[in-house]
């Protein structure tokens, strides 16, 4: 439902978003809030505001923010924002739901990357294991460099030994970006038709501009939706209840995914680190010995 941003960029587009909430709640007009904010140096309110003055619509320069910055978060703050005008809803409460549910992105991504920290930095320090094995050879008087290179058995082990780190880095890497946290906006459909609802239109009416906005509506909020017509009690609310749960259970899948990397990060070591180390420290330094015991008798 939601698209996948940079933590820092949420972080960055929720505080534009909070500083524009409190110009409009404190009456300015759209434009001319966007133009205050590009007055103090802030740099997509200047693209706003130059995009505006080429007489570009406001909602079309705040999608053009993303395509200029790469920052996809801008989309569903310019979906947001053109709901919210469409149906009269209060633009200043909408564009503040938005700016949480970025926040709440951010802090999420944060904690799953401090959660990270210690098993990655544990399986790039055990990667250079075979690099150590190589020196090791060289401390204990043999040169493994020497039987890696010259003797067709080192050399078969300096191809497999090299494969094998390729291998385990790739896998790592692997590892931790799915461990990493997925941020999307999480609950951003419910979020959407909540605003929309705010301004007084209907259920399907609501539904209809979040999917033509390229939204779609899951399971969760159709349910909410049948809830509200069948006991005929406010959507609102429940769809905002569901989408801070949707945060919140972000977080926590985050949180578990990025704990149980630690055991998974044993597989690349156990399958590919060590055995490179043994390929390329051991083996040479156990040919470097059978050479000169050879060459003594």
């Amino acid at each position: 439902m939601g698209r996948r941003v940079n933590g820092d960029a949420a972080a960055d587009s929720a505080e534009v978003i909070l500083h524009l909430a409190v110009l409009l709640e404190a009456g300015l007009p759209p434009v001319r809030a966007w133009e205050y904010l590009a007055s103090v140096g802030q740099q997509e309110a200047l693209r706003v505001a130059h995009a505006c003055e080429q007489g570009e619509k406001l909602v079309d320069a705040i999608t053009g923010i993303g395509a200029s910055t790469g920052q996809q978060s801008w989309r569903e703050v310019s979906v947001a924002w053109s709901i919210a005008a469409t149906v009269g809803a209060p633009l200043a409460q909408s564009l503040r739901n938005i700016a949480v549910a970025m926040r709440d992105t951010r802090d999420v991504a944060d904690e799953v990357r401090v959660v990270l920290a210690e098993p990655a930095g544990t399986a790039r320090l055990m990667g250079w294991l075979p690099l150590v094995a190589i020196g090791l050879g060289f401390a204990l008087g043999v040169d493994t460099v020497g039987v890696l290179f010259t003797n067709p058995i080192g050399v078969a082990c300096l191809v497999g030994g090299i494969v094998l780190v390729l291998v385990a880095r790739r896998w790592t890497s692997t590892l931790a970006r799915a461990a990493a946290a997925d941020v999307a906006l999480p609950g951003l459909g419910a979020e959407l038709v909540a605003i929309a609802l705010s301004g007084g239109v209907a259920i399907e009416r609501a539904r209809s501009l979040v999917s033509e906005a390229g939204f779609a509506i899951d399971d969760d909020t159709d349910s909410l939706l049948a809830l509200s017509r069948t006991a005929g009690v406010p959507a609102l609310e429940l769809l905002r209840a569901s989408a801070v749960l949707a945060r919140h259970r972000a977080r926590t899948e985050g949180r578990l995914r990025a704990a149980r990397l630690s055991t998974r990060l044993l597989l690349p070591l156990g399958v590919c680190t060590l055995p490179a180390f043994l390929l390329l420290g051991v083996a040479p330094m156990l040919l470097g010995v059978l050479s000169s015991v050879s060459i003594q008798l």
